[in-house]
C-alpha cells in the first residue's frame, strides 16, 4: 500500500508572469495536511492541477497511487473538493442538492449526511440562494463528506465562519480523518487554525516549496534570534539565517536551528544573543517577506 495520498513530483506549470516548480510535495496517507503561501504563491494552480483543471507542463501528480491524467474520473470519485467558491444556487434548495448529487456516488452515507445537516444547522428546506457565506460553506462540506472520500481539499474552507461553526468544521475533519483511511489536505491563510489542526505542513512562496513536514517538527526547528553587534558588525540574509529587522545595533532575525547558527553569528560580531520560539506565523511572516537589506 502506498503510505502516500498525494505524490507530486517534479511539478511545472507556466504561465506569462508565473512559473510553479519545478515541485515535490507530499501528503501522508491518514495526515492532516496544511498547504500554506502568500497570495499568488501557487497553492490554488496546485489543487485545480490536481483535480485536471488546467494541464501541467511537466512532472507528475499521483493520487492514491492513481495518476491524475490516465485515472483523472478515478481521481474525482476518490477525491472530494471543498471551497467557498462552489455555487449550489442552481439547484435552489438543499434538499434538492443534496439529492442530486447523492445519485453520482454509490458509496453516500445517508446517515452520516443526515447527522452533518443537524450539526450544520442546515435543512432540505433552505433556500440556497439566503444561505449566510458560512453556511454555504457548510454546505459545501456537507456535499463533501456525505460521499466518504479518501482525499478531502479543502480551499480556504473556514472563510466566513464564526467560532462556533469554525470549531464545528474542525470537529468532523477531525473525525473523518480518525473513523476511517481518510487524507485531508487544507490551503488555509487562517495560520492559528492550520497549526492546531494539521500534523503535517508544506509552505510554499513564488511557486517554490520551502519547507515541508511534520508540523511541530518544522516550527520547533526555527528560533527567533535577538542580538546586538558592536564595530560595524554587519548580516545579511543568508542560507539558514532571515534578517527580519535592524535598529541601530540592534537585530531581530529567524535562524533555522540545524544550521548551527548560534556560534557563527557570535563568531562574526553578535553579541547577547536570546533565541525564542516561534509560531507557525511568526515562521510564515518570516520567511515570505521580501528580503531586506541590512
Amino acid at each position: 500500500m502506498n503510505p502516500n495520498a498525494i505524490e507530486i513530483r517534479d511539478l511545472t506549470k507556466k504561465y506569462s508572469a508565473f512559473q510553479l516548480g519545478p515541485l515535490d510535495l507530499t501528503v501522508p496517507a491518514g495526515a492532516i495536511y496544511g498547504l500554506i503561501g502568500p497570495n499568488g504563491a501557487g497553492k490554488t494552480t496546485i489543487i485545480d492541477l490536481v483535480f485536471g483543471m488546467g494541464r501541467n507542463d511537466g512532472g507528475e501528480i499521483h493520487v492514491l497511487g492513481l495518476d491524475h491524467r490516465q485515472r483523472d474520473v478515478d481521481v474525482k470519485r476518490a477525491a472530494a473538493y471543498v471551497s467557498p467558491d462552489l455555487n449550489f444556487q442552481v439547484w435552489g434548495k438543499v434538499g434538492r442538492a443534496v439529492r442530486f448529487v447523492r445519485g453520482f456516488y454509490p458509496e453516500w452515507d445517508n446517515d452520516y449526511c443526515a447527522r452533518l445537516m443537524k450539526e450544520f444547522r442546515l435543512s432540505d428546506a433552505d433556500k440556497i440562494a439566503t444561505l449566510s457565506f458560512g453556511a454555504r460553506t457548510k454546505l459545501s462540506l456537507l456535499l463533501a463528506l456525505s460521499r466518504r472520500p479518501k482525499v478531502l481539499i479543502l480551499d480556504e474552507p473556514t472563510t466566513g465562519l464564526d467560532a462556533v461553526s469554525k470549531q464545528q468544521v474542525f470537529t468532523e475533519l477531525l473525525k473523518a480523518v480518525e473513523e476511517g483511511d481518510r487524507t485531508v489536505l487544507i490551503s488555509s491563510h487562517g495560520l492559528g487554525d492550520i497549526e492546531r489542526l494539521t500534523d503535517h505542513i508544506g509552505l510554499i512562496k513564488n511557486g517554490k516549496l520551502l519547507l515541508e513536514g511534520r508540523t511541530d517538527e518544522v516550527v520547533d526547528r526555527f528560533r527567533m534570534a535577538d542580538f546586538f553587534t558592536e564595530n560595524g558588525a554587519s548580516f545579511l540574509t543568508r542560507d539558514g539565517l532571515t534578517i527580519i529587522r535592524r535598529e541601530a545595533n540592534r537585530w531581530h532575525a529567524l535562524i533555522d536551528q540545524r544550521q548551527n547558527l548560534t556560534e557563527w553569528l557570535q563568531a562574526h560580531g553578535a553579541r547577547q544573543v536570546t533565541l525564542t520560539p516561534v509560531t507557525l506565523e511568526d515562521l510564515f511572516v518570516a520567511l515570505v517577506k521580501d528580503e531586506e537589506a541590512a
